[in-house]
């Protein structure tokens, strides 16, 4: 799986200058865990990393270059995610 995270990570961060590497692969990590869940949630068979990747490089290729505008519900993400000294303007 690392491989895959890795791959993203550098595809999301050609996608958005204004992410730094660690919140790039935060938000890598967090699309990949929330599409894993989610398809559990719904009874699907999980049908391996390959779909995974596919997936979420979908969501970057589509909302990646607007991501570090997210604003979360939770506090502690927002935080973390929109730390000063993690953004690149």
């Amino acid at each position: 799986m690392n491989t895959y995270i890795e791959k993203l990570t550098n595809l999301l961060l050609e996608k958005n200058e204004m992410l730094s590497y660690i919140q790039a692969k935060t938000w890598v990590e967090l699309l990949w865990g929330d599409f894993e869940a989610t398809y559990a949630k719904a009874g699907h068979t999980y049908k391996g990393e390959e779909m995974t990747e596919r997936i979420v490089k979908e969501w970057i290729d589509h909302y990646g270059s607007q991501l570090h505008m997210f604003q979360s519900a939770r506090e502690d993400v927002n935080d973390y995610l929109n730390q000063s000294r993690g953004l690149l303007h």
